[in-house]
């Protein structure tokens, strides 16, 4: 289920990319299913259309989706680039964290625990 968090700080647009790309990566969105329409999303979930535009565009840009004229936007069948930027994205964060880990003092292999417990968990 497509969702906003209205406690959120970032841009409801930024939370539909993430939501929806996040729910297309795990599976959740089935290569070629279909996403509701632009007005159909607004409406059920009390948002401004050009929002959900400016998501769907943002997401065709990224090769999340993509839009066939007077059908719709579907999930696209190979995320494999946009995962590797996901992927990439992740690194950085944990390059900024291993480094500010190592600057504070955690040894290696106390932090190799901690990435493993945080992995394990649900």
């Amino acid at each position: 289920m497509i969702t906003v968090d209205y406690k959120d700080k970032r841009p409801i647009y930024v939370q539909l990319v993430d939501n929806i790309s996040t729910m297309a990566l795990s599976g959740e969105l089935k290569p070629f299913e279909q996403l509701p329409s632009v007005r159909q999303l607004a409406v059920s979930m009390g948002i401004n259309p050009n929002t959900i535009a400016r998501a769907y565009g943002e997401l065709e840009r990224k090769g999340v989706i993509y839009s066939v004229a007077g059908k719709g936007s579907f999930i696209s069948n190979d995320l494999s680039v946009f995962a590797e930027e996901k992927v990439k994205k992740v690194e950085e964060k944990l390059r900024v964290g291993i480094n500010e880990a190592k600057n504070s003092g955690v040894s290696k292999e106390r932090l190799i625990v901690i990435v493993g417990e945080e992995y394990d968990r649900d």
